[in-house]
């Protein structure tokens, strides 16, 4: 069943709360959609285990919602931006300040400081080794695991506004 109001409530770095009513046109309910199905679908979405998957995958991951949020504004228009209400909020200003304020802070930081250390391993080292190895492992994983608890907000959201379940386990 589709609400026409969505209520959103999301705490962002350095914004703080997001939060009001949010009445959805159909291509903003397309739009979520397809953001919803490209980040319920990523590893860096899910909370891993300390000796699961590597950490240059999740940040990959993460940066490739640059790629799919540009695409998914770009294929729906300016319409998707543009508040039905006045809240402010719509999919598009919701999408971007995503990007901006939870994404590009923790991608910024840990990118190059991942690379430089990448760039030391040994050929003898598996490369999960390498990162287990590393001094920062463990603040990269929690800022990661930080930067999930916001995403899994992002997307509870954008489940409500597709009017779909949460497809995503709990942890």
């Amino acid at each position: 069943m589709q609400l026409k109001d969505i209520k959103v409530k999301i705490k962002l770095p350095y914004v703080g709360d997001i939060q009001g009513t949010w009445e959805p046109n159909d291509l903003e309910k397309k739009a979520a959609w397809e953001m919803y199905i490209e980040l319920i679908t990523r590893i860096s979405v899910l909370n891993l285990k300390d000796d699961e998957g590597l950490l240059r995958e999740s940040l990959s991951s993460l940066y490739s919602i640059f790629d799919t949020t540009r695409e998914i504004l770009k294929r729906y228009g300016p319409k998707v931006a543009i508040p039905n209400n006045d809240t402010g909020i719509s999919f598009g200003y919701l999408s971007v300040t995503i990007l901006n304020t939870v994404l590009r802070p923790l991608l910024s930081k840990w990118h190059p400081l991942l690379l430089d250390y990448e760039n030391k391993k040994e050929a003898s080292i598996s490369i999960l080794e390498h990162e287990k190895n590393w001094a920062m492992h463990t603040d990269l994983r929690k800022d990661i695991e930080d930067t999930n608890v916001i995403l899994k907000e992002y997307i509870e959201i954008l489940s409500k506004v597709a009017g779909v379940p949460i497809l995503v386990m709990s942890e």
